[in-house]
């Protein structure tokens, strides 16, 4: 194995995470003492565990697997939305998360102030906001409902301006989940043209997709997750094909 002499930007190292199936089950009082560090209590199950990886700069790396089985929950633990129960995840540069990018926009206010809240959030100053506002309209197509209450827009709209945000935060790491699917095919191709632009700007690219022909656009390596469990790592066409022969019908002899 050729180890690299440049360190890594993201080392998952033995993670987990659990969760609980049912926020209604009970908990006795010896559960609330007992060691959370190993043991499974009643009602919860592992969505990822046992799951180590390096991500050297500008790799671009396609997740794939069926729902439920753990491809939402890494990338939200790489943008350290939610903590892991156990292991370690080391992050070294920014993240982008176009992940749910719609959550955090505020229903009321107008599309220019919740562009200004969400990019402050993100850490761009205030003149950064200025100096790119009509970029981020633009790039949307919404310049007729700036001032439109945020809730009134359309899914597909919200989904324009969220996109055309957050893409436009400077992070070295992008995170994407299937964001994309929203909208009309023309502006889903000028979402894939800012990302391509990104990955030539040397950006390293975690993309989440059922779509194998935007995995083989994108991505160069595969993160096959089964159950939780990382299955394989590799070449993404590798990773493709293992999943699918997982898909197919078994077969009696």
């Amino acid at each position: 194995m050729v180890v690299s002499a440049v360190p890594p930007v993201i080392r998952v190292a033995d993670a987990g995470i659990r969760f609980r199936r049912n926020r209604r089950a009970r908990r006795s009082f010896k559960d609330l003492f007992a060691d959370s560090s190993r043991r499974t209590r009643p009602g919860e199950f592992w969505a990822l565990r046992n799951v180590s990886f390096d991500v050297q700069p500008g790799e671009a790396i396609g997740v794939v697997g069926r729902n439920g089985q753990g491809k939402s929950t890494l990338l939200k633990l790489v943008a350290e939305v939610v903590l892991p129960d156990e292991g370690k995840i080391s992050v070294h540069e920014g993240v982008a998360p176009l992940i749910e990018i719609t959550g955090g926009f505020v229903g009321d206010l107008s599309v220019r102030d919740n562009v200004y809240l969400t990019a402050g959030l993100h850490g761009m100053s205030r003149a950064e906001i200025d100096a790119g506002f009509d970029e981020i309209i633009d790039f949307a197509e919404i310049a007729a409902f700036v001032d439109t209450p945020y809730k009134h827009l359309s899914s597909g709209m919200k989904v324009r301006i969220a996109f055309a945000v957050i893409s436009r935060l400077d992070e070295p790491i992008i995170l994407v989940d299937e964001v994309l699917a929203v909208g009309d095919r023309s502006f889903r191709e000028k979402c894939y043209g800012r990302i391509e632009e990104m990955l030539a700007g040397g950006r390293t690219l975690f993309f989440v997709s059922h779509n194998e022909k935007d995995l083989r656009r994108f991505c160069t390596r595969g993160l096959y997750l089964n159950k939780g469990s990382l299955v394989f790592d590799g070449p993404i066409d590798q990773a493709l094909d293992r999943y699918n022969a997982d898909l197919a019908p078994k077969t009696k002899a």
